[in-house]
């Protein structure tokens, strides 16, 4: 005869249960995405390249925010930029102004010889001074595109500020930090995350490089702004490793009481977590929450952080994109677990499609409650089509989130 077992062994049972299964800390929560293309342009000359958006609350119609969508064209030579463009929509991406290039944020004339750009930015909103700031790592340019690095301040950080309302850029400005001729030789805030403490100051993040060397870290400089100057206050830990170049274009983001930090190396990506923005744990390699690799390497990542859930987006092997130069598309985003730092692999899905041209020099930020958009551009240099369908496409990817994200802007 079969008999029951005691209330009590059934307990205890249950609560070994509990005890002894996984369980995620992180409920998956619903999106669904859609894509729009602002601006189309194919030329053997250049390409639309960086395109990264930032809200301005309540300055579109009808009370919902402007949308400024930075960006600028790669020149024929590798990483050779040109100034800096914007355009701008009231409506929700419905309709937008085309590429503007102010004289404020185009080249400057260091001599016959040498150009000054600032590329890799990424802009953002100030709410205590109702500022926009765009920041990014000024170069100094041969006549030929050569990246001239030998003398101290070859990368530095750059920053120009908007005023949503005049419609109107201030010049580039450069940070000043100190080091410049030791550790600081070469610093590059260039396309990472920053962000706004709710003090006003800022976290900046930025990869460095001394006068010797091939090998970056990563670090975290914390800033002041006053409507018009950001000032360098304090720096945080260095986070490097040798070989493949080191740490570069760190990205951050703040969910539920900490700061997280995804960063780059040639071979792989890595992500670790801190406190208060400056001092971070030792890094780990990124992995799905089945404990298989990411996949993601020598590229971005960036993060879109909701009330419900925080979320990566990437590039990785493994998407029959062994056709595309370093797997950089298409562009994915997934969950991620915070309590284990890895990617939720049942919730990826597909942000921007492969088409044959590589991705991933792209932007994600948080537009309205409703929506996050996630912003890229085609790298395609030609008149012609690519045959999977590229044509030189800049993307606006909408992130609609099932319910309100209320740490939207």
């Amino acid at each position: 005869m079969n008999r029951k077992p005691p209330v009590s062994s059934l307990l205890v049972a249950a609560i070994m249960l509990l005890l002894w299964s996984p369980v995620s800390a992180a409920e998956p929560l619903g999106f669904s995405i859609s894509t729009d293309v602002p601006l189309r342009e194919l030329s053997a000359d250049f390409c639309w390249f960086h395109p990264r958006a930032a809200a301005i609350p309540g300055a579109g119609k009808n009370g919902g925010p402007a949308v400024i969508l930075t960006l600028q064209k790669h020149l024929q030579a590798s990483d050779h930029y040109s100034g800096l463009s914007f355009m701008r929509t009231d409506d929700l991406g419905a309709t937008w102004t085309a590429p503007v290039l102010p004289p404020e944020l185009d080249w400057q004339k260091e001599s016959d010889a040498v150009d000054i750009a600032v590329c890799d930015v990424t802009p953002g909103w100030h709410a205590p001074t109702q500022k926009l700031i765009a920041i990014g790592t000024k170069l100094r340019y041969s006549r030929t595109g050569e990246q001239l690095t030998e003398v101290p301040g070859g990368y530095q950080c750059a920053y120009a500020v908007y005023d949503p309302a005049t419609n109107d850029w201030q010049a580039w400005k450069l940070l000043e930090t100190p080091h410049l001729e030791d550790k600081y030789f070469q610093l590059a805030p260039g396309c990472v995350q920053w962000l706004v403490k709710p003090d006003g100051t800022l976290l900046v993040p930025c990869y460095i490089k001394g006068p010797t060397g091939s090998d970056y870290a990563a670090t975290m400089l914390l800033c002041r702004f006053d409507g018009e100057t950001l000032s360098f206050v304090e720096a945080g830990d260095e986070i490097g490793m040798a070989g493949g170049r080191g740490i570069c274009e760190p990205s951050l983001a703040y969910y539920d009481g900490r700061y997280y930090l995804t960063l780059r190396n040639d071979d792989g990506a890595y992500v670790t977590t801190g406190d208060d923005g400056l001092h971070f744990a030792p890094m780990t390699p990124w992995k799905f929450d089945d404990g298989t690799d990411l996949g993601s390497y020598n590229t971005q990542q960036h993060w879109l952080v909701h009330s419900g859930g925080l979320f990566l987006s990437y590039t990785r092997r493994g998407a029959n994109n062994d056709h595309i130069f370093r797997n950089r598309a298409p562009l994915f985003i997934a969950q991620v677990d915070p309590q284990t730092l890895t990617v939720m692999r049942a919730t990826e899905q597909v942000a921007i499609p492969d088409r044959g041209a590589p991705l991933g020099n792209f932007g994600a930020c948080a537009i309205t409650a409703e929506e996050s958009w996630i912003t890229d551009a085609e790298y395609i240099l030609s008149d012609i089509p690519d045959p999977r369908g590229a044509d030189g496409s800049v993307w606006v990817s909408r992130i609609r989130w099932s319910q309100p994200n209320i740490l939207s802007p």
